[in-house]
């Protein structure tokens, strides 16, 4: 335990160092480190993939889920996406040192304000390696350090993108520090981080509840995180049945292992039987197990060669499954809907399918979460889709930052205040 404290002090020291030279780093030095490393990840593409299949190879012995093992893998198109999400974070305005909101006050002082890094940043996440080259570069281009703290399921696959993350730093001569990724899979190295209140500035965790709860718990700094992805689509009396039906689909069955997937469906009481009907058939054919309340379990008890929709419980409106299982609830309209997303929801993303405006208006400013939508799958609540480049995490805290996490949220400000001799009298 004593060599875990003091390799993890020694991580700290060596990330706040080069966290105050990030600060510095001039805009075309910071992009020529992403376009580094982004060469570097597509020319060790075969190397990536062979660490990952070690740990991929170690997940299926070890009985680790489906949906897990998908989070793992890593495949040609997945590493290209992430150094194609490096060269577009290097496309992006850099934030740091802009100045904004200046205005004379009536002293003749200007008071304003300056965007800067937030310092070291602490991320801790589970199976998913292509976090440790999107938090890189996010973390990179805002002018922060990182400590990455990647699951023990992906350890070869997160140390050998960490090796090309480091040549890409040494090529544009910034410090191989600014990013370190533990090298230890043992649980304390976690306990340590968190409470580093001098050497790290804010944790992002990223994996399943019990994790992210124990870190909200125990750390002793800022944390930015969620804890579920209770999504839902609300069909309306007014929408487009065909849009719905391709919308419902996708949001559920497009990749189940994600947190903004879907996991309620709410479709109105009028036309809940002309958009059960053929969805039903969508998701029976792609296994989708089917949980719901009386009303829907009536309409599909009336469809032939169809099995019986199981009953939802109380427990099911309030279940991220990240599985093939969509809870499903008939509701009488559109109040009845926002009452069930801001009852059971986590405040992660929600989406009305509707052509009436103002509907869809009423349903972006009642819903309380951190990503609404009107007409498009809640898949789209994605760091790398909504033109951030990638996202360090998805925040439904309502302080600092909120939804997906990208160079803005990994930022703060300070105020500036620029004088010509003024003292106050």
């Amino acid at each position: 335990m004593e060599d875990i404290k003091q390799y993890m002090k020694s991580v700290g020291q060596k990330a706040r160092a080069a966290s105050r030279v990030m600060a510095q780093a001039d805009t075309a030095t910071k992009n020529r480190a992403l376009t580094e490393i982004a060469a570097v990840l597509q020319n060790q593409t075969a190397r990536l993939l062979a660490e990952n299949a070690k740990d991929v190879a170690t997940a299926c012995g070890n009985g680790l889920d489906e949906a897990s093992i998908d989070r793992l893998r890593l495949t040609e198109k997945t590493v290209c996406s992430m150094a194609e999400g490096l060269l577009q974070i290097s496309q992006l305005p850099d934030l740091i040192g802009a100045i904004s909101d200046l205005s004379y006050r009536p002293s003749g002082i200007q008071v304003g304000k300056m965007r800067v890094p937030l310092g070291v940043i602490g991320i801790i996440y589970e199976s998913r390696p292509n976090v440790t080259a999107d938090a890189a570069g996010l973390c990179l281009k805002s002018g922060n350090a990182a400590i990455l703290r990647g699951g023990s399921e992906a350890i070869h696959s997160n140390q050998a993108i960490a090796a090309c993350v480091h040549a890409g730093l040494r090529a544009a001569g910034l410090p191989e520090t600014a990013v370190q990724v533990i090298a230890t899979t043992d649980r304390a190295a976690v306990g340590e981080l968190i409470t580093m209140k001098d050497y790290v500035d804010v944790i992002v965790p990223r994996g399943g509840k019990s994790l992210i709860a124990r870190i909200s718990e125990e750390a002793r700094i800022p944390v930015i995180k969620h804890l579920d992805g209770i999504c839902h689509v609300y069909i309306d009396d007014e929408a487009d049945l065909d849009k719905a039906i391709r919308i419902a689909d996708n949001a559920k069955t497009h990749r189940y292992g994600v947190c903004n997937a879907m996991e309620t469906l709410l479709v109105a009481q009028s036309v809940a039987a002309k958009v059960l009907s053929p969805l039903c058939k969508i998701y029976l054919e792609k296994n989708v197990e089917l949980r719901g309340d009386a009303a829907a379990r009536a309409i599909v008890a009336q469809m032939a060669n169809v099995p019986q929709m199981k009953a939802a419980t109380e427990e099911d409106w309030r279940t991220e499954y990240l599985a093939p299982i969509l809870a499903v609830r008939v509701v009488a309209g559109l109040d009845e809907a926002i009452e069930h997303i801001n009852t059971y929801g986590s405040q992660h993303t929600d989406s009305i399918v509707t052509e009436n405006y103002t509907k869809a208006m009423r349903f972006l400013r009642e819903v309380d979460s951190s990503s609404v939508m009107v007409n498009a799958s809640t898949r789209f609540a994605d760091g790398f889709e909504y033109g951030l480049g990638a996202e360090i995490g998805i925040s439904t805290d309502k302080i600092h930052a909120r939804g997906p996490v990208g160079l803005e949220g990994l930022t703060s400000q300070k105020f500036i205040v620029l004088g010509s001799g003024q003292v106050r009298t």
